[in-house]
C-alpha cells in the first residue's frame, strides 16, 4: 500500500482550535500515515499582511505538538515570490513519488477551487477533500460550482476563526476557549495582533 499522506495548508495566523479538529478529523477519517501541515508564504491571494513566516510556523508546532502523525512543513515560507499549492503538490512528490495524497481544504476554498491555478493538474496529483462542518439543522450541503472531483472531511460545528482570534486579542479579550493554550501563550508572550500604538 502506498503511503497516505495528507496536506492541511493555511496561514495559521494564528492557528486555532477549528484547525486542530480538522487535523485530528483528517488523519482518523482518511487513516493518513502522516500529515504536512503547510505555513502559507507570500499570501498573494490575502488582503493583509501576514504575521511573520518564524511565528506562524513556531504556533503551528505549538498547536499540533499532541499529534504524531503531524509535521510543520516550511516549503512555502522558503520559497520566493507568489506561493501557489501546485508548487507545494509538485515538490512534495518528487520527495516521495510512490505516495497517495490527500489536499484538506475548508468551505470556503472548496467552493472557489474552479478558480485555483492548474486545478485539473491538483486534481489528478492528490485527493481533494472539503471540509463540511456540521451546522445543526443542515441537511443539504452546499454543491460546489465546478466539476472538480473532491471527497467530504467531516467536521464538528466549531465556528472559529482567526479573523475572529485576532480581533478579540486586540480588544484584549480572552481566546482561551479558541486556540490551544501553548498558542494563546505564545501570542501573549510576543505580543502578537495587538493594535499599533
Amino acid at each position: 500500500m502506498p503511503q497516505r499522506i495528507g496536506i492541511l495548508g493555511g496561514a495559521f495566523d494564528p492557528p486555532h482550535n477549528a484547525h486542530v479538529a480538522m487535523a485530528e478529523a483528517a488523519i482518523a477519517q482518511f487513516g493518513l500515515d502522516a500529515l504536512r501541515v503547510i505555513p502559507t508564504g507570500d499570501a498573494w491571494h490575502k488582503p493583509r499582511d501576514l504575521s511573520s513566516g518564524a511565528h506562524r510556523a513556531e504556533m503551528a508546532r505549538l498547536a499540533f505538538a499532541h499529534l504524531s502523525k503531524v509535521s510543520i512543513d516550511e516549503i512555502e515560507l522558503l520559497r520566493q515570490g507568489p506561493s501557489y499549492t501546485i508548487d507545494t503538490l509538485r515538490a512534495l512528490q518528487k520527495q516521495t513519488p510512490e505516495a497517495q495524497f490527500f489536499l484538506f481544504i475548508g468551505e470556503d476554498q472548496g467552493k472557489a477551487l474552479g478558480t485555483w491555478r492548474e486545478i485539473e493538474e491538483i486534481a489528478q496529483r492528490a485527493i481533494i477533500c472539503v471540509a463540511e462542518r456540521e451546522m445543526p439543522g443542515m441537511s443539504v450541503p452546499d454543491v460546489p460550482n465546478h466539476d472538480i472531483p473532491t471527497q467530504v472531511l467531516k467536521l464538528p460545528h466549531l465556528p472559529h476563526s482567526a479573523t475572529q482570534v485576532r480581533a478579540r486579542v486586540a480588544q484584549g479579550q480572552a481566546i482561551d476557549n479558541l486556540v490551544p493554550e501553548p498558542v494563546a501563550l505564545y501570542i501573549q508572550r510576543h505580543h502578537l495582533y495587538l493594535p499599533d500604538r
